[in-house]
């Protein structure tokens, strides 16, 4: 898969009536929904119970080496994790007590994640 570059730190804030009103652009909508399809088919039956370590490497096309220009490894593993909690990956987010995150340049673009229980 594509890696989507959209982040869930994009929203937007509109003035309407005098009052603001946040909105995701359709950029991040986009990204939500690649997420949430491809990891869809890989969601376990059950979600995982304890604590989890999540393991995610963020393999971009082109260069050789770590990635180190934008989007940031926090911004990008956020949206992630919300679509696995939404899918029923663990109960809650907040199950993650250890987490590995790399961004770095490949033949390969993809998206490679690993979850144990520990």
């Amino acid at each position: 898969m594509r890696i989507p570059t959209a982040t869930q730190q994009e929203h937007k804030v509109a003035v309407v009536n005098g009052k603001p009103r946040f909105y995701e652009p359709a950029e991040v909508k986009v990204a939500r929904q690649k997420y949430m399809s491809y990891l869809s088919s890989h969601a376990p039956e059950n979600p995982l119970d304890g604590p989890v370590r999540l393991m995610v490497k963020f393999c971009f096309a082109g260069g050789k080496g770590w990635k180190t220009t934008k989007p940031d490894t926090d911004n990008m593993i956020k949206m992630m994790k919300d679509c696995m909690t939404r899918l029923g990956y663990w109960h809650d987010d907040a199950q993650v007590c250890s987490e590995i995150v790399e961004k770095f340049y490949d033949a390969h673009e993809g998206i490679y994640v690993r979850l144990e229980k520990l």
